[in-house]
């Protein structure tokens, strides 16, 4: 049986194939169309799985999307109702979702002699970072985590993994997401591009937190173990703010408010050095995202006792905090 497996109109666009449960194949698009974090269709990632597994797509039993569009569809609802965000949001959020939904579609006009008869499965896309983690892990039991800025409108999950198992115990969802306050940050420091978290995180060493106690003003932790934006700070949740997943490198528009300069003095623009003052607060940046983070690990400790952890989503690429999980 072959299962291909596609992340779709996304960062990172991507597809693999795996024949009887055995990994064939992986790739992402970004190796062929040569444009860093190439979001999209994957057809040349699929086109390249299928060769290394000497078939073609006619002979593929089941593809999988990493997303669920109706997944979270009242959480989607009622915030729309409460919060009446710009309409402009709420259209594109609804094209990409019918994007997602013509997977067959874009199929058959990609590989037009080769027509696919299977079954398209979407897979909740925090599910889908969960099952990335724990399930090629070394553990028969683990707290799973997925933690990035969002997908099917929820930013984190969590659980428990147990063989071939995956519990979901908990989400945060739309609008408070600690991927967002990074990227925001990231955006604030004069670093604009998808993809340039890792700059701050490698400009932190440099300085020193003390702009932690403003960060606390913009990330609030909560009781539960979980966080919130202070949402004063933030333009995602009620304005248009541009985002393009399709045919390129992905764009995201300014997701950071006039308060955030109010409260730390003006954005650095692309161009102008980087000052003490900006390493300083690129290291209160980290710290923030730090205290968030074990602040929800340790919550999920103290409620499992489980010592083994797996972690998935784009904040789980953040090296600095994961290293410091072993201390």
């Amino acid at each position: 049986m072959f299962i291909l497996g596609i992340n779709a109109y996304h960062g990172d666009s991507s597809a693999c194939i795996v024949k009887d449960g055995k990994l064939i194949a992986a790739a992402e698009e970004e190796r062929f169309r040569r444009i860093k974090h190439w979001a999209g269709f994957p057809s040349e990632s699929i086109r390249y799985c299928l060769k290394e597994a000497g078939i073609t797509l006619e002979s593929v039993d089941h593809i999988a999307i990493n997303s669920a569009p109706y997944a979270n569809i009242w959480r989607k609802a009622w915030f729309a109702l409460t919060h009446r965000p710009d309409m402009r949001l709420v259209i594109n959020r609804l094209l990409n979702r019918k994007r997602k939904l013509t997977i067959n579609e874009t199929l058959l006009e990609v590989f037009p002699d080769n027509r696919f008869c299977g079954g398209v499965y979407y897979v909740e896309h925090h599910l889908a970072h969960l099952a990335s983690t724990f399930l090629v892990s070394p553990f028969e039991d683990a707290v799973t985590v997925s933690i990035d800025g969002f997908g099917d409108f929820a930013s984190a999950a969590w659980g428990i993994g147990s063989k071939t198992q995956i519990d979901i115990a908990g989400r945060i969802y739309f609008p408070h997401s600690l991927g967002i306050f990074y990227q925001a940050m990231t955006q604030y420091l004069g670093f604009p591009y998808y993809g340039d978290e890792y700059k701050v995180m490698g400009l932190a060493p440099y300085g020193e937190p003390r702009f932690l106690d403003d960060m606390q003003k913009v990330v609030i932790l909560q009781k539960d173990g979980t966080y919130r934006l202070n949402l004063r700070y933030f333009r995602h949740h009620i304005e248009n703010v541009e985002y393009r997943w399709d045919e390129g490198t992905p764009v995201v528009g300014c997701l950071y408010t006039p308060a955030l300069e109010k409260l730390l003095g003006p954005a650095r623009k692309e161009e102008e050095p980087l000052t003490q003052k900006h390493k300083d607060i690129a290291r209160s940046v980290q710290a923030m995202y730090e205290e968030a983070f074990f602040h929800l690990l340790n919550m999920l400790y103290e409620k499992y006792k489980i010592e083994t952890l797996t972690l998935a989503g784009g904040c789980a690429m953040n090296s600095v905090a994961n290293g410091k999980i072993y201390k």
